[in-house]
């Protein structure tokens, strides 16, 4: 019977999707080995696992000369995008970044009370109120972020651990049901002698 094609998407169960992991794990290193013995190819494998357990797989022996090349190869092609672009619009950045960087030197000496306010313009104080909100959104943005991943994080820790409860519970049920299904024991009969020439059994 063929086999159904498996719709790629998040599996929801906690026991399922670490089974699947495992054996999509194996599967994957398989391959590359095989590709690296059929081709001669150096082939390097990271994996983390949802819960941070990392797997890797170096066809050479050594991941950290694999690591080391990646490196080689990403910096040389860093390298020549960086040449490639043209430094048109660095005089504006550096101009703009120039005048944020004084305007916050400004607002964290008004902080501290080495100067006063009088000494910032309506147009710096616009400014620095502007900057202010946004960084308060963005605070706050990333604190929202960081709350609903540590949520999220639980809830799993709380999938995986009624997965492992609900496991447990049939082990017992199935325990429980071997015993109460050999409550009767069978005694064997044992032969011993009280006269002599006659045998009695228990």
């Amino acid at each position: 019977m063929a086999r159904g094609k498996v719709q790629i998407r998040r599996i929801e169960n906690p026991a399922h999707r670490q089974v699947t992991f495992s054996k999509r794990r194996m599967g994957l290193l398989k391959k590359a080995n095989e590709l690296s013995v059929l081709c001669d190819a150096d082939i390097g494998v990271i994996v983390f696992s949802p819960h941070g357990m990392m797997y890797e797989l170096a066809t050479n022996g050594n991941m950290q000369v694999l690591v080391e090349r990646y490196k080689t190869a990403f910096g040389e092609t860093q390298g020549a995008s960086r040449r490639k672009k043209k430094p048109q619009a660095i005089p504006q950045e550096v101009l703009a970044l120039t005048r944020e960087i004084e305007l916050l030197q400004k607002g964290l000496r008004y902080k501290y009370g080495e100067s006063d306010i009088n000494h910032m313009s309506l147009g710096e104080l616009h400014s620095l109120e502007s900057n202010l909100e946004i960084w308060v959104q963005n605070i706050r943005s990333q604190k929202m972020q960081i709350m609903s991943m540590e949520i999220e994080m639980l809830r799993n820790k709380e999938d995986i651990l009624q997965a492992t409860n609900d496991i447990f519970q049939e082990k017992i049920s199935e325990q429980n049901g071997i015993l109460n299904a050999s409550g009767s024991v069978m005694v064997p009969q044992v032969p011993f002698q009280l006269n002599r020439g006659s045998n009695y059994y228990l």
